[in-house]
């Protein structure tokens, strides 16, 4: 506790000395800050760190051990603070109070921590007019999915500079919100950087203007920058905290520091994220040409949120879009044109006029790339509404375009809203009606086949298909008469729907007299198989009979340990074999093993011989 408290006075003791400078050396910094694009570089205005008031006051947040309530509100009091913010989504307070009670406080021992409050950005390089064809939402497939999907009445929230709910592409989805700045229930756009990133997620789809990922959303604005596109980390904790008590579903946040805004401010995100929302925030813009070492900035960089980094047409990463390992999702971010505010406003000096309406703009930054993801999940949501946002999360990934970059560049890989949404497709039903499950049959006789199939999603346009273990295809319809070889069949009857969806049914029969044999394992043969930043290992067992030759129609199933914990099993080949296939694991290290046991063998009729496996299980390395 005493070195914290230290700690605590040397960053006091900095700040202070950096706010001198920074008033000094103002004109000289304002270049510095707009190159590494912590600000509007059209500003006129330079913001600085605003960590004292002119009464000495500096702002804190304050966490405690448990939930504050008055007694914890009194000891800030007594301390000299006046409290802004008393949270419910982390233990915390914000506060303003003179520099010399920190030490005392950080000696209570209520008190987990007293940590000063920081200044996030809104995280854009340029705006801009010129001509050129919008293609973000076109590129990563939404219009293929509004037909069908536009994500009706998901909650949206945007955490930036207000929305500009008035704009005829945003004045219908407004559904309300809050100004954190002002304190009151106005949160309206003067920057204009929150109704451009809200234009991408939810413009509406009218054949006017421009058309966001997800153009029936709910749309919320929570204003926590100000007129000059900057702001503070208690209002930032403070919108989450509206987020999660008005049940919203998605979050976008195009702002951030490089500064580490401390542990308060990682836990309210982790705690918002086990809430239940979906968070997605731009990686940041302080990256290099080279796409050299790790710059996101926070809170793109926690576990708890998606961070999304920038893309230009040519689907390669922008020159300034931040790399590193916490970047999970790419998506364009170059060139982008939406919403803005009124074309009188003085951020908006050079408007894009579309049939005289001049509120419009294009603009490039990770700001604009994250909205996409935002909307994506939006329209992912809206297709599986009982679905949580783990489940929304982890579908934006495993649906992600891999467009070559390294995983640093573009994590899983292009968010795919077409994809996405696709994948939400729910398989076809199919139920074997005749013959009975276990029936038995005398040789040679002629079998009734009956079956149904049925789709939720009414896409359903083939008809079923008939399969034998011994004699393959043996017919197609709903049903028909087949004479099949004396053996135990498995029949399986399947259909695949047009969104490429396979359901099937099977049962087992006998014909004849059976032929009843030994089985084992004849090998396991391992291997790798990488998609962008995913690994996984596919096991593939060969099952002989007694005299070596192969047996089809095994059920092979076994256990993966080690890198990954899964179970798995399917049917042998005519060659014997049968491929299982691992969870797969996100960048694993070098050295990582993969290990495959069977559990068992199975087949009507037959006997599985452990005993006389060649082997039962394998493993593999990752190199």
């Amino acid at each position: 506790m005493e070195s914290e408290v230290k700690l605590m006075k040397i960053k006091i003791i900095i700040i202070s000395i950096i706010l001198i400078l920074v008033m000094v050396f103002a004109s000289g910094c304002s270049q510095f800050m707009e190159n590494i694009g912590l600000i509007n570089p059209t500003n006129e205005e330079q913001l600085t760190p605003e960590k004292a008031s002119s009464d000495g006051l500096v702002k804190v947040l304050i966490g405690f051990k448990e939930k504050p309530g008055p007694a914890e509100h009194t000891l800030v009091r007594g301390a000299g603070g006046t409290i802004k913010y008393s949270y419910t989504l982390v233990p915390a307070v914000a506060a303003s109070l003179p520099s010399s009670a920190i030490e005392g406080l950080l000696r209570d021992p209520r008190v987990r921590a007293v940590e000063l409050v920081e200044m996030v950005y809104a995280v854009d390089i340029d705006y801009y007019s010129e001509l050129n064809n919008t293609w973000g939402v076109k590129r990563i497939g939404a219009g293929k999915v509004h037909p069908g999907n536009m994500g009706t009445g998901v909650e949206i929230g945007i955490i930036d500079s207000g929305v500009d709910y008035t704009h005829p592409d945003l004045d219908g989805l407004y559904a309300g919100g809050w100004d954190f700045v002002d304190g009151d229930s106005d949160p309206m756009d003067v920057y204009g950087h929150g109704t451009h990133v809200a234009g991408t997620a939810c413009a509406i789809r009218d054949g006017f203007g421009v058309v966001g990922v997800a153009p029936e959303c709910a749309l919320y604005s929570l204003r926590v920058l100000n007129d000059d596109g900057a702001g503070y980390t208690d209002d930032v904790i403070a919108a989450m905290q509206w987020a999660v008590d008005n049940k919203l579903k998605v979050v976008n946040l195009s702002l951030g520091s490089s500064q580490n805004p401390g542990t308060i401010f990682k836990q309210a995100f982790d705690n918002a994220e086990v809430a239940g929302l979906v968070i997605v925030a731009a990686a940041g813009n302080s990256g290099n040409p080279a796409g050299k070492g790790n710059n996101v900035i926070y809170p793109a960089k926690y576990d708890s949120v998606i961070a999304v980094a920038a893309t230009d047409s040519n689907d390669q990463r922008a020159s300034w879009s931040s790399t590193g390992d916490e970047v999970e999702l790419a998506a364009p971010g170059v060139s982008i044109l939406s919403t803005w505010n009124d074309a009188d406003s003085p951020h908006n000096p050079q408007p894009f006029c579309i049939d005289g309406v001049c509120y419009y703009k294009y603009g490039s930054g990770t700001s604009m790339a994250s909205p996409h993801v935002a909307g994506t999940a939006a329209l992912v949501w809206a297709a599986y509404p009982s679905w949580t946002n783990d489940e929304i999360r982890i579908r934006l990934q495993n649906s992600a375009e891999d467009i070559g970059l390294l995983s640093t560049e573009q994590g899983y890989g292009l968010v795919d809203a077409a994809e996405a949404v696709a994948l939400t497709n729910a398989p076809p039903t199919v139920s074997i009606t005749s013959p009975a499950d276990g029936s038995t049959f005398d040789s040679a006789v002629s079998i009734p086949f009956a079956g149904t199939a049925s789709d939720e999603d009414g896409d359903l346009t083939v008809s079923l298909v008939w399969k034998s273990s011994i004699d393959g295809q043996i017919g197609t319809g709903g049903s028909f008469y087949k004479t099949l070889s004396d053996g135990i069949h498995t029949i399986t009857a399947e259909v695949t729907d047009s969104g490429g969806e396979t359901g099937s049914a099977s049962i087992g029969i006998t014909v004849g007299t059976p032929i009843t044999d030994n089985m084992h394992v004849k090998s396991i043969e391992m291997s790798l198989k990488t998609a962008g930043i995913n690994v996984n290992a596919i096991a593939t067992v060969t099952i002989f009979d007694a005299s070596g030759a192969p047996v089809e129609g095994v059920t092979v199933s076994g256990t993966w340990s080690d890198a990954t914990t899964d179970s798995d099993s399917g049917v042998t080949d005519v060659d014997g074999k049968v491929s299982l296939e691992s969870n797969k694991v996100k960048k694993p290290k070098s050295g990582t093993t993969f290990i495959f046991t069977v559990d068992d063998v199975t087949k009507e009729g037959w006997k599985y011989i452990s005993s006389e496996n060649v082997e039962t299980s394998d493993s593999i390395i990752v190199p």
